[in-house]
């Protein structure tokens, strides 16, 4: 096992293109990491200079103890699983496993012994003999796992090895490699541009864009408190909602103006946020989670000072819970992040009319809403996302 570090590391392409910059990001001995970002945001670049696939431009990629920028992938103690599997077609799952053990001149016993643990703990004992074209996707994927397994090497690289699988495969799957990894306790640095894999698979998520990191920490952490706003949109499903406000500080609190509607803003969100005080008389984006919010009627008298009107534009009944769409009244947030993420998800799912913002809020089950009702919503006021409405930063 090792760990791995970018120090101030860079990547520009002889076409001038700059992929990665200043990159600097320790993962350590035997961690998961997932590096996540739209495409084209350098996480891939990223993993290929590990692997050594991509020329380090400047800057110190270190392995272990050793500064690897010049140093050939095969000497680098790493093995990579591709998003296309990479099998050879005439070749048994078994061959597949073991060709990189075969090219270090290994003896027979040992190849096989690994082979056999590698089986065993992808369960493709019974399918050593068959060749690729005989097995399912997942079951490909598990031999291009095997075959990095068996070479017990320092560091594992995974570049999106999940996007060719259907959606129930990858569910699976995810869980699977998880389990395979954290078990064998090698370092792991897993690339992907779905934040569903990078919440539910990492000891830690590194969040990219356009080649820079947004941010690094746990999952949790990076949901919870996201640096900006692209990382509170692009973390999350449904991306966190946003609209621009007025805060208006009174007395130790505050109120917070939406289009026609007025929160009270307690005192402990100042206590939290000191730099909310800067703000007072000046517009700010908010931010508001879909799980912190809910059918007002719900909650009869309690709390009228947090709620917010809206017209339903779609119900999505889950069983667990009801996935509501709705119109909110209020001025859009447009910054360079919003925008691109628009692009990455489709435009009209982030941007409503002039003059309204579309939401998605989580309301209980018992709620009974329906397509076109105006509906009043309760919102965790204590929960909200602060950034400043031009830069895009979190206001902490």
């Amino acid at each position: 096992m090792a760990k791995v570090e970018f120090k101030h590391v860079e990547k520009v392409y002889e076409n001038g293109f700059h992929a990665v910059h200043d990159l600097n990001l320790d993962i350590a001995d035997g961690e998961f990491l997932v590096l996540v970002g739209p495409s084209g945001c350098g996480k891939s670049t990223a993993l290929r200079m590990i692997a050594g696939l991509e020329d380090v431009s400047g800057g110190d990629l270190v392995i272990g103890d050793r500064r690897v920028n010049e140093l050939p992938p095969q000497d680098r103690d790493i093995a990579m699983v591709f998003q296309s599997y990479a099998l050879y077609p005439h070749m048994s799952v078994a061959d597949n496993i073991a060709y990189g053990l075969k090219l270090r001149k290994m003896p027979k016993q040992e190849i096989d012994d690994r082979i056999k643990r590698a089986a065993d703990m992808l369960e493709l004992t019974a399918n050593l003999d068959r060749k690729p074209a005989q097995l399912s996707g997942g079951q490909r994927q598990r031999v291009a796992m095997g075959r990095a397994i068996v070479r017990q090497p320092s560091v594992f690289l995974m570049d999106e090895p999940l996007s060719n699988l259907d959606a129930k495969l990858r569910v699976q799957m995810r869980a699977e490699i998880s389990s395979v990894v954290r078990s064998l306790g090698t370092t792991t640095v897993y690339v992907t541009h779905d934040q569903v894999e990078a919440m539910t698979m990492g000891d830690r998520m590194a969040v990219m864009k356009a080649g820079f990191l947004q941010q690094a920490g746990s999952p949790q952490e990076v949901y919870d408190h996201p640096n900006n706003i692209f990382v509170a949109q692009f973390v999350g499903s449904p991306p966190m909602n946003l609209v621009k406000g007025k805060l208006q500080r009174e007395g130790d609190g505050a109120t917070l103006t939406i289009g026609p509607s007025t929160l009270a803003v307690p005192a402990a969100v100042f206590a939290e946020r000191p730099g909310l005080a800067d703000y007072s008389g000046r517009t700010v984006a908010v931010g508001a989670r879909s799980e912190d919010m809910d059918d007002a009627s719900l909650k009869g008298d309690a709390h009228p000072n947090s709620r917010l009107n809206g017209t339903v534009t779609l119900v999505e009944a889950l069983g667990s819970e009801i996935v509501v769409h709705f119109d909110l009244d209020g001025e859009k947030v447009e910054t360079e992040d919003t925008k691109l993420l628009a692009q990455e998800i489709g435009e009209e799912e982030i941007m409503g009319d002039e003059g309204t913002v579309k939401w998605v809020a989580s309301f209980a089950p018992r709620s009974r809403v329906r397509m076109g009702d105006a509906v009043e919503i309760a919102v965790d006021v204590e929960r909200l996302h602060w950034f400043d409405a031009d830069s895009g930063e979190s206001i902490r």
